[in-house]
């Protein structure tokens, strides 16, 4: 993975981040301008607009006087709307875009102090039902998925983070050797172990039937070469790997911030204070984790055909095939 300086081209260019994708800071700035949430108060009418001014492009009919800022500007809205495959219309609260602004709030109750077996299993149970939606939203859908896949990946991702964040309340309740004051610390830090360990299960569960339909694989001109299920499996790997790191900062970065913050004069004089804080930096944390996270691999993954079945090394003549991670 590198880690060179981006480079930004200004000339627009149909269906391609404006970023380089070959660097890590070039998928950071790219996928910053992907979680933009000014982009979910574009209505259907702008939407339509700016998908026929793209087609508009790709005909070479372009009205006058639109410049390259109006067509980057008019892809990002569509990229960061519409799925990239089937080209439906995802769900506000479920796209990229909304990750942060519908997912901040839920962080915040997953960081709650004193939680309750019961608030835990909600905020638990809350947090991957919403993971679980943008998971489908947002999954490499160039194959269908049954609802009964849908269904049994979602039970088994909420019953894994509910079971682990009650299991670690539970020993930490039994524990008799921890002060009050080290058990209310190292209470904020169970959501961290629940949630990355079910974030992964979730993303497995909910996208496993790739693994047996397979996705499809293009060569470098977006001709689809066959349906592969190594790249599934390739793909479901990348996108665990960003769903273990993602809740690392999130969960992590505010209870440090907090324990120190309640010690101050402020909080102690103005304890109402304390949930509008924990929302402040829970935002922050999301507002960074999430880019970095899914810049660990590019959205356009790469495979070596070697590294793919026999059937579709010979039906093509490409060293390297490409295909939609999903994010």
């Amino acid at each position: 993975m590198a880690f060179t300086i981006a480079t930004m081209t200004d000339d627009f260019v149909l269906d391609s981040p404006r970023h380089d994708q070959s660097t890590f800071s070039g998928r950071f700035l790219h996928f910053l301008n992907v979680i933009d949430p000014r982009t979910l108060f574009t209505s259907d009418k702008v939407l339509q607009e700016y998908v026929g001014l793209l087609d508009q492009y790709k005909q070479g009919n372009l009205p006058p006087g639109v410049t390259s800022d109006d067509l980057w500007r008019a892809q990002k809205a569509k990229q960061a709307i519409l799925h990239p495959d089937t080209g439906d219309k995802i769900p506000m609260p479920f796209r990229m875009a909304g990750f942060v602004p519908f997912g901040a709030p839920i962080v915040v109750g997953l960081l709650l102090p004193n939680q309750t077996l019961l608030s835990t299993t909600f905020w638990q149970w809350l947090n991957q039902s919403h993971n679980a939606c943008v998971n489908y939203c947002n999954r490499n859908a160039s194959q269908s998925t049954t609802t009964k896949d849908v269904l049994l990946g979602y039970t088994g991702a909420v019953s894994s983070a509910v079971g682990i964040a009650l299991g670690l309340n539970i020993l930490l309740k039994k524990s008799t050797k921890l002060k009050p004051v080290t058990r209310k610390l190292v209470q904020r830090f169970i959501p961290f172990p629940a949630v990355a360990v079910a974030s992964v299960c979730n993303v497995v569960l909910m996208r496993h039937s790739e693994l047996q339909t397979g996705i499809q694989v293009t060569d470098k001109n977006d001709n689809v070469v066959g349906i592969s299920r190594k790249a599934a499996k390739k793909a479901l790997m990348e996108t665990a790997a960003t769903r273990a790191f993602l809740p690392a900062p999130i969960l992590l970065i505010p209870p440090v911030l907090m324990s120190m913050v309640e010690r101050t004069s402020f909080l102690r004089k103005y304890p109402r204070m304390n949930l509008p804080a924990q929302f402040i930096f829970a935002t922050a944390s999301f507002s960074l984790a999430l880019p970095l996270a899914i810049a660990l691999f590019p959205q356009k993954s790469q495979i070596n055909s070697d590294d793919l079945e026999e059937e579709l090394r010979e039906k093509t003549t490409e060293k390297v095939l490409f295909y939609n991670k999903g994010l």
